[in-house]
């Protein structure tokens, strides 16, 4: 199914009932037993492993929490560009995105009070090939930057509730 496809798919059913426009996603995440910080991920039926590098007390098993949130953000940037481009008719060759993070790791450390745990700073940066003018590439950043739920995670506050079983 092409991405034009995925998009009609979901404006037709979306519009015969406003119930199929919501969407829930789940992440299960656990302690791998005999470890201190690596993390067995699981979503669906993929696997993953967050662990911090030696550095930090980890085994460097896998990207850390912060590293995979950047690698989110990117993956996320990449396909919305490309859906994007899809429903916009705009041509592109390929998409990469680079994304850095700062933070100040005094706010997880707890080492002074008035310090955030995240990140302080978020760069993210794109790179489209293909045959169209600038200002095409520029209106379609632009509808990126509105759509891209990840970097609305970023961007906006999202309530978060959080429970003790």
């Amino acid at each position: 199914m092409s991405l034009t496809d995925v998009f009609e798919a979901t404006r037709s059913a979306v519009a015969e009932d406003p119930y199929h426009a919501g969407a829930v996603f789940d992440a299960h995440c656990a302690v791998v037993a005999g470890t201190d910080t690596r993390v067995r991920v699981r979503v669906r039926g993929h696997e993953q492993t967050a662990d911090e590098c030696v550095a930090r007390g980890g085994a460097d098993a896998g990207p850390n929490p912060v590293e995979y949130a950047l690698a989110s953000l990117g993956s996320c940037q990449v396909l919305t560009y490309q859906f994007w481009a899809a429903r916009l008719g705009i041509r592109l060759s390929s998409v990469s995105v680079e994304v850095t993070g700062e933070l100040d790791r005094r706010g997880f450390f707890g080492l002074t009070e008035h310090t955030r745990p995240g990140f302080t700073g978020i760069t993210v940066r794109v790179r489209l090939d293909g045959p169209e003018a600038r200002e095409r590439y520029e209106l379609l950043r632009q509808e990126v930057d509105r759509h891209s739920p990840v970097l609305d995670l970023f961007r906006a506050e999202t309530p978060v509730g959080t429970e003790l079983r």
